[in-house]
């Protein structure tokens, strides 16, 4: 099964760039972020003559989250992340798909720092790990997927001196993320590619892209058994090179019918 997370960053603007790519990759799992829409504009159709079910959570000028299942419909578990009744941001959804459990999830920016939308970062953060505490044991696979707007290190990043003010590169942040991991769940590109930066978001301007001047900001996070699981990973470097396209490229793994004997890779993929 290949699992992706994908920032369309405006679901209903960069469509043909979406449908393009689920046809020329073909993921069975994708975790979308940014979708900028309401519910009743998500581009249901088009999804599925895509050949993919879908659920989904929007808003209708930011956040929004969906999950597409090829040749499937996603089973959803849960919608939004507890632990804050009067949250009402579109930033969370969770689904089980052919016996793997997804959240998908975009996680806040947090910028200026500090100030409200950090501490909302944080807050939200802790959330997260108290949600994710209750999924890490469970015997199944499970995978956090998204936009986590955070770079745990400084391989993450072109210019790590650049980036030392910004949220999400907050000493906090990275904490925060740590944490997480600490808990029993695995980064995924870093279990397969320890030293390769995989960039997966790059800047409009100052030909960031061309520069390769990027950041690796979407993440999927993999319980024990996901974990067991894994057999490949990547990012579709490609699709950020496309005409009207986001500034992330999706990023994806591939989760075997059984525990692989996992080699490592230092090469981002395609």
């Amino acid at each position: 099964m290949r699992i992706a997370s994908y920032n369309v960053n405006g679901i209903n603007g960069r469509l043909p760039v979406l449908l393009r790519w689920l046809d020329e990759h073909a993921p069975d799992v994708v975790c979308l972020q940014e979708l900028k829409a309401p519910d009743a504009r998500f581009p249901t159709r088009a999804i599925e003559q895509a050949g993919y079910g879908a659920i989904w959570q929007g808003e209708a000028r930011w956040n929004g989250v969906a999950i597409l299942a090829r040749g499937d419909e996603p089973v959803e578990t849960r919608r939004g992340l507890p632990g804050d009744p009067d949250d009402t941001q579109s930033r969370y959804i969770e689904a089980a798909v052919r016996g793997v459990l997804i959240g998908g999830l975009y996680l806040p920016n947090g910028n200026p720092r500090p100030g409200p939308r950090f501490s909302y970062k944080l807050a939200w953060m802790e959330r997260l790990r108290a949600h994710a505490a209750t999924l890490v044991g469970i015997d199944a696979p499970v995978v956090l997927a998204g936009d986590y707007n955070v770079m745990p290190t400084d391989l993450d990043v072109y210019k790590p001196e650049r980036w030392r003010g910004d949220a999400l590169f907050a000493p906090e942040v990275r904490a925060a993320f740590a944490a997480l991991l600490s808990d029993g769940w695995s980064d995924a590109v870093r279990m397969l590619r320890p030293d390769a930066p995989a960039y997966t978001f790059w800047n409009y301007w100052r030909d960031a892209f061309a520069r390769d001047a990027g950041l690796r900001i979407d993440h999927l996070l993999l319980n024990g058994p996901a974990a067991a699981r894994l057999s490949d990973c990547g990012v579709d470097r490609d699709v950020r090179g496309w005409d009207g396209t986001s500034d992330h490229a999706p990023v994806w793994i591939t989760l075997a019918d059984g525990p692989v004997r996992r080699r490592r890779r230092s090469r981002t993929g395609t």
